[in-house]
């Protein structure tokens, strides 16, 4: 299970680094409603994530890797896709970073964000997390890269869980923050969200370049003879 874990555990970083999340979820901190949206989004979240790994792990079944030890094949392939597909984000998102001075413009979602109540939150929390294109890449890889160890459906479950709660630290910490320090943390707070949102894309696009390196390399080298 360990190594299930270490295999997957980069990509689960890469989910808690996600800036709009990070942004979306400090916005919530600012509303009113601020100490229930808060704990319902990082929910919705973490509910979100576990919806995808489920999925993942259900289609590849327990136990999968071959008599030899080695990964499936369908896994290094996948491996390769997701990789790929990664390196076409990073591109994109680098092309279309905002020039010196300007600011990142924030999705047009993030206006109503004040209206929303903890439902509300709990839902979009879960949808960030396991319909957003960069997130679900990485849930589906770092299940996918549990699944080709070929451990049992019950490790395979835990692993999955580590993996999902590191993806959650991301938009738990500010919540976290707030419960702590209440209003003292609102203008730290906001100097994370002006910061992120400013350098979003730059940051999107290196943390998608070096995981999709990483799955293209997994994937070539277990592909090797």
């Amino acid at each position: 299970m360990g190594a299930a874990i270490g295999q997957s555990l980069p990509l689960g970083i890469g989910v808690a680094l996600s800036p709009m999340s990070i942004i979306a979820v400090v916005l919530l901190l600012t509303t009113p409603r601020a100490r229930a949206n808060g704990p319902a989004f990082v929910l919705g979240w973490l509910l979100g994530l576990g919806v995808d790994g489920a999925l993942v792990l259900a289609l590849a079944g327990p136990g999968d890797a071959s008599e030899r030890g080695q990964p499936p094949t369908w896994a290094s392939w996948l491996k390769l896709l997701l990789g790929g597909l990664l390196l076409v984000v990073a591109v994109h998102q680098f092309r279309g970073r905002p020039h010196h001075g300007e600011q990142a413009p924030l999705p047009t979602w993030m206006g109503v964000i004040d209206r929303l109540g903890p439902g509300q939150a709990l839902g979009g929390g879960a949808l960030l997390a396991g319909a957003n294109p960069m997130n679900l890449l990485l849930a589906v890889g770092g299940a996918a890269a549990i699944a080709q160890t070929g451990i049992s459906g019950g490790r395979q479950a835990i692993a999955y869980a580590v993996f999902a709660i590191v993806g959650t630290l991301g938009v738990a910490a500010p919540v976290g923050l707030y419960f702590a320090m209440g209003k003292r943390s609102v203008e730290l707070l906001g100097g994370l969200k002006d910061w992120m949102g400013h350098h979003s894309a730059v940051l999107l696009s290196g943390l998608c370049l070096v995981l999709g390196v990483k799955l293209l390399g997994d994937g070539l080298s277990a592909l090797s003879p």
